[in-house]
């Protein structure tokens, strides 16, 4: 019999708090999960600047209606959830560590591994900052590099490299109140470009060399997989939501105003390619009667200027992390960001590298609304907890 449990994941994004509720189901022969969405809710973000909390009786109330409208659907109350945790104050680095095999002439037992992961987690960090991952890259095993799973091989000495994503410690705090507030226990933290890229590469992308950027509203998410591990990730405190800012002041219009242009522009360039009609109406935004722009002059005068800025800190981020030219298999964009027009450009432009656009998949079930580039961070930590909860009960 088919083993089923619900699992949540919560985004507290800087332009939307996202919840959304599934049916995880574990085969018992083969330990395969299959994941089904029965919730979906995204209400607009309140009390979130740059991926922080900066105001936590604003961003409880905003939590509330995402979480609730999620359990109405779904028809099952929450008590726990994967939460995601992003912000410029996410920063990562790699570690080593070494032990010597417990039992000589035996294998490498689970305990081995276990051990050698804490002396690698060993690193000296100010109290102010917390260890929210520690990711194992690879295994070397009596010098042999290269082993993705050391259980049951024979070897005297195992080290191990870890790439491990610390955060401060306040915003893990501020973060857990908020969800405690609302009623909700955290039964994991994941680092938002982490959770994403679950959601969008493959596994033949993350062995040959990859970067998913993950843009959002208020910041941009970097991770970067070499060998099938990841080797790099941070985030850069700029987002969609700049270029938003861009266009209110270029064209003199408020903020909602210049997000609906910047729709408008995304789905015209969607329409067929070659229209002769270059001007784009924005009377219905509120911008004026009969007020028409060039949307050649908003893509390429307002628009690409900040997409190139941000792809350049990208380029500069890999650059100083060594590992600009590891990653044959280009950049995957997604986040809201991503449907930005001209993003894909920009980046193919600024980093030299193939570029597609990341949209989630792995989960079945209401997916009508979700399978977009900016729900990759909520079913990346549906796809998260499936895999964690179904590592722990399979091994």
């Amino acid at each position: 019999m088919a083993k089923s449990k619900i699992i949540a994941g919560i985004e507290l994004g800087s332009s939307k708090i996202a919840t959304l509720v599934s049916q995880v189901t574990t085969d018992p022969t083969t330990f395969e999960t299959s994941v089904s969405v029965v919730g979906v809710a995204a209400v607009p973000s309140a009390g979130i600047r740059k991926g922080q909390i900066v105001d936590i009786e604003e961003t409880v109330e905003a939590v509330v209606a995402s979480v609730e409208a999620a359990e109405r659907m779904a028809g099952y109350n929450l008590d726990k959830a994967y939460v995601a945790i992003g912000g410029a104050h996410v920063h990562s680095q790699n570690s080593h560590g070494v032990v010597a095999v417990s039992d000589p002439d035996g294998e490498i037992s689970a305990d081995d591994v276990e051990r050698v992961i804490e002396t690698a987690s060993a690193i000296s960090l100010p109290a102010s900052r917390e260890v929210i991952h520690v990711i194992p890259r690879e295994f070397i095993v009596d010098g042999e590099a290269g082993v993705k799973d050391p259980i049951g091989m024979s070897g005297i000495r195992l080290e191990v490299e870890t790439h491990i994503i610390t955060a401060a410690a306040a915003a893990v705090k501020n973060l857990g109140k908020a969800l405690n507030e609302v009623g909700v226990a955290t039964q994991g933290l994941v680092f938002s470009g982490l959770a994403s890229a679950g959601a969008v590469v493959s596994p033949t992308e993350k062995e040959l060399g990859c970067v998913v950027v993950d843009m959002g509203g208020g910041t941009t998410n970097i991770a970067a997989f070499i060998d099938g591990g990841l080797a790099y990730s941070g985030v850069i405190p700029i987002g969609a939501r700049n270029v938003t800012n861009d266009l209110a002041i270029g064209l003199r219009v408020s903020l909602e105003s210049a997000e609906q242009i910047k729709i408008a522009l995304s789905g015209e360039t969607k329409k067929k390619e070659g229209e002769a009609n270059d001007m784009l109406d924005i009377t219905d935004v509120g911008a004026g009667k009969g007020k028409k722009v060039s949307k050649k002059t908003l893509t390429e005068g307002i628009i690409r200027p900040r997409l190139n800025e941000i792809f350049t800190m990208v380029r500069i981020e890999l650059e100083r992390a060594g590992i600009a030219n590891r990653i044959p298999s280009g950049v995957i964009i997604t986040g809201g960001g991503a449907e930005t027009v001209g993003a894909a450009d920009s980046a193919k432009r600024m980093l030299s590298l193939p570029v597609r656009i990341g949209k989630p998949k792995g989960v079945s079930g209401l997916i009508d609304d979700i399978i977009v580039p900016a729900f990759a961070v909520p079913v990346g930590l549906l796809l998260y907890g499936a895999a964690f909860g179904a590592a722990e009960e399979g091994g």
